[in-house]
């Protein structure tokens, strides 16, 4: 071919090379921050189908890790994430979350009236905007083996109890562990503790280290680890999942709500301030509330939908919301020197 005709035909072929090159196919990425269960990978594979992109699914494991993620590079390493309503403020104070376009999301229309008032609920509005939408919830109640309880434990106070030293698990969340002891030691307010109030407190948790086998943060860990070591007793962080994944193993548990109530959590889906493609993300949030999809959370890990009434008899009266704490990073501080081993005396 001469010179010319060749020179011709270079821009075609540059144009063939590059549609053909493996980086012009790359698909876009969705990046989720997430809790265990709420992303099985079969459901994944059907919104990748769907809207032909890779969802990338991140784990955390505490509302601690959550945040120190969604920290690390000011939200810009995932897309969408889920928070339960009081930590939800603290990401919308520090400009980590942004506004929803609720017309993307028409699944919401499908909620369950206690949920569909969104700007009723605590945490998740601001300013006549709305930065997340509910999806499941659970309350955090005492998990206990029948055969080692004659009669079933009425007290958080269980856990100290001298009797099962050495089988009862605990979670490790600095927030939940310093409203539990507040609760116990006659606070109306766990959520808001007076500075003059955390001394007692640290020493009711360091109590508690000395008197748990370990502290989980999974609710797969806490499923071995009560089987495997004949536990008595568990705080259930994640609460009704872990029911449910006991009784599927075979284990012969009960579950109570105790006297003093038990913290209850709504989580809920938002998206990133570095969100690379809002709508897809709020599409991931609208797949989510599909009652099929919403269904499976339930089956699976025996959580609450936000579509579907709970079958479980109603115990509101005895249930303690979730509400923003006095200070997070002082909680987390605290708790970091309890669970490595601090004396009393050191506080």
């Amino acid at each position: 071919m001469p010179l010319a005709s060749a020179t011709r035909y270079l821009p075609a072929l540059l144009v063939l090379a590059l549609s053909s090159s493996p980086v012009a196919f790359a698909k876009e990425t969705l990046r989720v921050l997430t809790w265990p269960g709420y992303a099985d990978s079969d459901l994944v594979n059907i919104f990748e189908k769907r809207h032909d992109v890779t969802v990338e699914v991140t784990f955390v494991s505490s509302d601690d890790v959550l945040w120190e993620k969604m920290n690390a590079h000011k939200g810009g390493d995932f897309d969408v994430f889920a928070a339960n309503t009081a930590e939800m403020t603290r990401y919308i104070d520090r400009g980590l979350a942004q506004p929803l376009d609720i017309s993307n999301i028409p699944n919401t229309s499908h909620q369950l009236p206690r949920f569909s008032d969104l700007k009723s609920i605590q945490g998740i509005a601001r300013d006549g905007k709305l930065y997340a939408i509910p999806y499941t919830y659970s309350e955090m109640g005492l998990i206990y083996d029948r055969k080692q309880f004659k009669v079933p434990p009425t007290s958080m106070g269980a856990m100290w109890d001298p009797r099962y030293k050495g089988k009862v698990l605990a979670y490790n969340g600095s927030n939940h562990n310093f409203s539990i002891a507040a609760l116990l030691l006659g606070s109306k307010t766990p959520f808001q503790i007076n500075k003059q109030d955390f001394k007692p407190i640290v020493d009711r948790l360091i109590a508690l280290r000395r008197n748990v086998l370990t502290f989980y943060s999974l609710p797969e860990e806490s499923i071995e680890l009560f089987r495997e070591n004949s536990a008595a007793l568990m705080f259930a962080n994640y609460g009704t999942q872990q029911v449910e994944q006991l009784r599927k193993a075979g284990a012969d548990i009960g579950y109570v709500i105790p006297d003093e109530g038990a913290l209850a959590w709504l989580d809920c889906w938002a998206i990133t301030r570095g969100v690379r493609n809002k709508l897809l993300a709020e599409q991931w949030i609208d797949y989510a509330l599909e009652k099929d999809v919403s269904s499976a959370l339930t089956k699976r890990q025996g959580l609450a939908n936000t579509v579907e009434a709970a079958t479980s008899p109603d115990s509101s009266s005895r249930l303690i919301w979730l509400e923003p704490v006095e200070n997070f990073n002082l909680r987390a501080a605290l708790w970091d020197r309890i669970i490595s081993g601090d004396r009393p005396d050191k506080f």
